[in-house]
């Protein structure tokens, strides 16, 4: 097996396989038109993986495989997009992991998710043709 990589590592590496190719030298925007088209089917995989769109039983393991290299194919744009602006990215998770921890107590946390699974709640009773009473406190009449 692999040894783990560290972001830091992966990025020496990408660097390394980019700039072999020329790729190094593909405009920012273009990089992140490419990474909105595979957040595109990103979402495209989720919604059939959660029933939104239909997928049969037969292909939800190659569904879900599919969607673990979109995941990667977007995380490679992102990491273009790092490296053309000189962003370190391990240290950029590490300074996002500080922002995370003093954002959110894990009590305040979890307060929040169930606040998000009730809302999830309250909209799918009224999708499901409930009556005004039940409609989202924000929505309008």
């Amino acid at each position: 097996m692999t040894e783990p990589l560290t972001f830091r590592e992966y990025q020496r590496w990408f660097e390394d396989y980019d700039r072999a190719r020329g790729w190094n030298r593909i405009l920012p925007a273009h990089s992140l038109a490419h990474l909105t088209e595979e957040v595109g089917e990103i979402a495209r995989l989720v919604l059939k993986l959660e029933g939104y769109r239909e997928l049969p039983p037969e292909e939800r393991a190659q569904a879900a495989d599919q969607l673990a290299m979109e995941i990667n194919d977007a995380f490679v744009f992102l990491t273009q997009l790092a490296l053309a602006f000189g962003i370190d990215l391990e240290e950029t998770i590490r300074r996002g992991q500080a922002k995370a921890e003093a954002r959110y107590s894990v009590e305040q946390g979890r307060r929040e998710a169930e606040r998000y699974r009730q809302r999830q709640a309250e909209n799918a009773v009224w999708l499901q043709g409930g009556t005004a009473n039940d409609r989202p406190a924000d929505e309008e009449s």
